[in-house]
C-alpha cells in the first residue's frame, strides 16, 4: 500500500552515437582487468626457470632470424640496413655470378686432385688462381656498377662500403645469403 512505485524504463533506450565517437560504451575497469588477468604459472624450481628462459630466448632468436631472412629492416644487422644496401643486394641477386659458384668449383678441384690422371693434376694446378682472378675482376665490376647506380638513385644517402658489400654478397652461395634474395636471377629491370 505505501510502496513507492518506480516508473518502468523502456527495455532498450536508444543510444546516441556522437559523430567521430567509438560507437560503443566504455567498458568497466573491473571487466577489463578480469579479462587481462592470467593465472600465474611460476616455475617449480631453478632448473624449470632456466628451461623456460632458454625456450623464450630461442623463440625470440627464431623470430629475429626469420625477420632477417625476409629482409625486414628492424631485424637486419647494421651492415645490411638502408636503401643503398637493399639496392646492392637486389643488384647482385638479379645477376648470375661466378663467385656464387666458387665453392662448388673448389670442391670439384679437390676431387680432381685425387685422380691419378696427369691432365687433372695440371687442371688442379692452374684452375684455382684463374678462378680467383675471375671472381676478383667480377667483384670490381660489380662494385663499380653498384656505386654508380647508388650515386644516381640515392645522392643524399651514405654509400660508404657499398661496393665491397656487393662484392662479398656476390661470392656467397645464393641459397645461403642472408637476407634471402628478393629478386630472381635475370630481373635486372626490377633493380
Amino acid at each position: 500500500m505505501f510502496k513507492r512505485r518506480t516508473p518502468e524504463a523502456p527495455p532498450n533506450p536508444p543510444q546516441v552515437v556522437k559523430p567521430g565517437g567509438k560507437g560503443r560504451p566504455t567498458p568497466k575497469r573491473r571487466d577489463v582487468e578480469k579479462r587481462r588477468r592470467q593465472p600465474i604459472t611460476a616455475p617449480a624450481n631453478r632448473r624449470e626457470a632456466y628451461k623456460r628462459l632458454r625456450e623464450k630466448q630461442a623463440a625470440e632468436r627464431a623470430r629475429i632470424r626469420a625477420g632477417m631472412a625476409r629482409g625486414e629492416e628492424e631485424h637486419l644487422l647494421k651492415r645490411d640496413r638502408g636503401p643503398v644496401r637493399r639496392l646492392a643486394r637486389d643488384y647482385v641477386d638479379a645477376r648470375r655470378t661466378v663467385g656464387s659458384y666458387l665453392m662448388y668449383a673448389m670442391f670439384a678441384i679437390v676431387l680432381l686432385s685425387m685422380l691419378p690422371i696427369p691432365i687433372a693434376r695440371l687442371l688442379v694446378l692452374f684452375a684455382p688462381p684463374v678462378l680467383l682472378l675471375v671472381v676478383f675482376a667480377e667483384g670490381i665490376m660489380l662494385s663499380r656498377g653498384i656505386k654508380k647506380l647508388a650515386a644516381e638513385r640515392f645522392p643524399n644517402e651514405d654509400r660508404s662500403g657499398v661496393g665491397m658489400y656487393a662484392a662479398m654478397r656476390a661470392m656467397q652461395i645464393r641459397r645461403l645469403r642472408i637476407p634471402n634474395p628478393q629478386v630472381n636471377i635475370g630481373d635486372k629491370d626490377k633493380v
